[in-house]
């Protein structure tokens, strides 16, 4: 659900915009996840070491999406022209 609503709303061209797409993914699964701990395991808040970890989080997830990007594009559209493409056969009767 979420993923269509990206796809129709942004463009996969352009590299800020799936940077951005990253890092606000990355600050809500790891705010998910610390507020899940601290329900269920009854943890102390510590916001500031909180704070440093998601920000090393954000920057490292970042990085791999500049990097690793371009393959899995490139292999989006690849999948993406053969369920769509001209490819798939069809049946006359």
């Amino acid at each position: 659900m979420l993923a269509g609503i990206f796809d129709k709303n942004f463009s996969k061209d352009n590299r800020v915009t799936i940077m951005l797409i990253v890092a606000v993914t990355t600050i809500s699964a790891e705010t998910v996840m610390y507020i899940a701990n601290y329900v269920i395991q009854n943890l102390n808040i510590d916001l500031l070491t909180f704070a440093k970890i998601l920000g090393i989080e954000t920057l490292y997830n970042m990085i791999l999406s500049i990097i690793l990007y371009p393959l899995i594009q490139r292999f989006g559209y690849y999948i993406e022209n053969e369920y769509k493409g001209n490819k798939i056969l069809t049946r006359y009767f």
